[in-house]
C-alpha cells in the first residue's frame, strides 16, 4: 500500500488518473494533456502500473493504459476500516 500512496502523491499522476476515470488512453493520448516530455509520462505510468493502479494491453503497435478499479476498492475499503465501530 505504500506504494500506492507514493504513486497518489504526485499531482501528475493524480490527473493521469483522472483521465483514465474518463476512458482508456494510448501514452501519447495522455502525454497530450501535458507540457513534459514523452519519457517523463512514461516515467510517471511506471510508477503507476508498480502501485497497480493502472494496467496496460498491448493492441497491435499501441499500448492501452486504463484503471486497476480493483485497487481502488481496497482503498476504500481501508479507509472505511477506519469509521467508528469496525475493526
Amino acid at each position: 500500500m505504500n506504494e500506492t500512496f507514493k504513486a497518489l502523491a504526485d499531482p501528475t499522476r493524480r490527473k493521469i488518473l483522472e483521465l483514465l476515470k474518463e476512458r482508456d488512453l494510448t501514452a501519447g493520448e495522455i502525454s497530450e494533456y501535458f507540457n513534459m516530455t514523452k519519457p517523463s509520462i512514461s516515467n510517471h505510468l511506471k510508477i503507476l502500473k508498480q502501485a497497480d493502479l493502472v494496467q496496460d494491453e498491448k493492441r497491435g503497435q499501441f499500448v492501452i493504459y486504463s484503471l486497476n478499479t480493483t485497487v481502488f476498492q481496497d482503498l476504500i475499503g481501508w479507509f472505511f476500516s477506519f469509521q467508528k465501530g469496525e475493526n
